[in-house]
């Protein structure tokens, strides 16, 4: 069983969450991953180190290459955790609309 602070942790990291947005789309090798960034392999396997701990990713081991997958049971308890403070992002959303919908258009010639 992994905490839930490994896994907040995990997501703490912009790079950490990028990687786990590009493994949304489908397993990856960790070589496609580690292209996507300005960062070096070395780096990059270090924070999907970290993500494998965390429980947020899986390897699968594909003749000399690993093939990296999301873990989405993780992610599940996260939003479930959340779940109770959506109201308060629905109150501020419904406020920030309200306001943008009183804001006259200043390109509207009327």
């Amino acid at each position: 069983m992994v905490s839930d602070d490994a896994v907040f942790l995990a997501l703490a990291n912009p790079v950490r969450r990028r990687l786990l947005e590009l493994l949304a789309d489908g397993p990856r090798t960790a070589g496609d991953l580690a292209a996507q960034f300005e960062l070096s392999r070395p780096a990059v396997a270090e924070h999907l180190q970290v993500l494998r701990r965390a429980r947020l990713v899986r390897d699968e081991p594909v003749g000399r290459r690993r093939n990296y997958h999301l873990a989405t049971e993780p992610l599940a308890q996260v939003g479930e955790w959340l779940h109770p403070f959506e109201r308060f992002w629905r109150e501020r959303l419904h406020s920030f609309a309200d306001v943008v919908e009183a804001t006259p258009d200043e390109e509207d010639p009327s």
